[in-house]
């Protein structure tokens, strides 16, 4: 995180000597007995259909003969014949569990895990491990095996959906998390990896994953190469179509996503460059980390809950072209009741804007739509919690996977960057699937 700066960079260095000690081959444990028949489809684990004896909080283990500790979450309202998704976050270089589990380095709570706790409202359960003297460096594959083993011990005991098993982390944490697309693909459905080199290693990495990469343009710990390097071994190995994606200037202070063609049909590769440093939580038009403000979250989320409970079985040889991502939810016909509060952040050619559109209704909306025309001289360049189409013009930002659904008096919020000629005013009016919002 930001805070970790000054002294990241010669950690980061000298972890790269472990290197030699992590095995090229790793042998039993999880991932050396499943197949792709296995993950192919949903299947209950142990733990379904029974009292869970686990509970939230850190839990003690022994793997390879070493006691390891994990900090386990879940969900409030655990049914125990729902298969939940299941997600690990990997601290970073000199971070905690701790750290993961209460988003304490970037924005108490709203950062836990990644920021992605809170999107997932109590439908996934939450894993952060704990890495040996704060670090992850894989010695002969031993923090692979501690999340295989970890794995084993929550699904023997709660329900877990085994398609839907995913990975996130910073930096180390990161790394490990290559690590794991590498030694375990039919293992994890979909992994993001945040701003990171190899030092973990990888064992196999032959095989097809859903990858996620990101990282900032300006990072001196892990320049961007690294991560480019990171996000081709993906490319290859899910068959897309080989390009230079577009990455944002220095001083734009945004962020470009790019959605590689061409991949396998469920093996997509998405990679997300920003412009700012070594950080965990980037904004769009300001520097460093903020838990509330950053689009990675969001991006993250849309990216893993784009999966359904099956798992395609992997033929690297055929690629399936066409798109890898899901169209936005289209909204049923009808009216509702809203109201949008605009907030606009400009500088010299750009701008964000941030929307919170409320039900005002007292019924509840499934899928939405909402029409707003953009002042002339302004382009949509990204955007985050909707998807917008076109980038200039009346403009339709629709609902991703995760936020389809407003309760009465309940809000959503969502966002945009654009360029302008000089003309930083709102829009001057918005509809909310056809119905005409008031605006705050």
């Amino acid at each position: 995180m930001t805070k970790h700066r000054s002294w990241l960079a010669p950690v980061a260095g000298a972890a790269l000597l472990a290197l030699a000690l992590v095995g090229s081959t790793l042998s039993g444990g999880l991932g050396a007995t499943a197949s792709a028949a296995e993950i192919g489809a949903a299947a209950a684990t142990a733990g379904c259909g029974k009292a869970p004896t686990l509970r939230s909080g850190t839990q003690t283990i022994t793997s390879n003969g070493k006691n390891r500790s994990f900090i386990l979450r879940i969900p409030d309202n655990y049914n125990n014949n729902n298969p939940y998704r299941l997600i690990f976050g990997f601290h970073w270089v000199g971070g905690t569990a701790v750290d993961v589990d209460t988003g304490q380095t970037v924005q108490r709570d709203v950062w836990s895990y990644y920021g992605l706790k809170q999107l997932a409202n109590n439908s996934a359960i939450f894993v952060a491990p704990q890495g040996i003297n704060n670090g992850w460096g894989n010695a002969g594959g031993e923090d692979v095996t501690f999340v295989d083993d970890i794995i084993r011990r929550i699904e023997a005991d709660l329900c877990v959906d085994t398609a839907q098993r995913f990975s996130v982390g910073f930096s180390y944490g990161g790394a490990m998390t290559y690590a794991l697309a590498c030694a375990r693909p039919n293992v994890f459905r979909a992994v993001a990896v945040y701003s990171a080199g190899a030092i973990s290693g990888c064992s196999g990495g032959t095989s097809p994953i859903a990858y996620l990469g990101v990282h900032g343009i300006r990072d001196g710990v892990f320049p961007i190469s690294t991560g480019r390097s990171l996000r081709d071994r993906f490319v290859r190995n899910n068959g897309c179509t080989a390009q230079n994606p577009a990455e944002p200037t220095q001083g734009s202070l945004r962020h470009i996503t790019t959605n590689y063609s061409g991949c396998q049909a469920g093996y997509p590769v998405t990679w997300i460059a920003f412009d700012e440093g070594h950080i965990a939580a980037p904004q769009d038009g300001a520097t460093g980390d903020s838990g509330s403000r950053t689009w990675l979250p969001g991006e993250t989320w849309r990216f893993f809950t784009q999966f359904g409970g099956t798992t395609p079985t992997p033929n690297p040889t055929t690629p399936t072209p066409g798109p890898t991502t899901p169209g936005p939810t289209t909204p049923p016909p009808g009216n509702a009741a809203c109201r949008v509060t605009a907030t606009v952040n400009a500088w010299s050619n750009g701008l964000t804007e941030d929307l919170t559109v409320t039900n005002t209704g007292s019924s509840t909306i499934n899928g939405w739509s909402l029409v707003f025309t953009l002042p002339g001289g302004q382009s949509i360049t990204g955007g985050w919690n909707a998807t917008y189409s076109p980038t200039s013009g009346q403009v339709t930002a629709r609902n991703v996977s995760y936020n389809g659904t407003i309760a009465p008096n309940a809000s959503v919020s969502i966002g945009f960057q654009a360029n302008h000629t000089g003309n930083t005013a709102k829009p001057s009016s918005f509809t909310l699937n056809g119905a005409t919002c008031t605006i705050a």
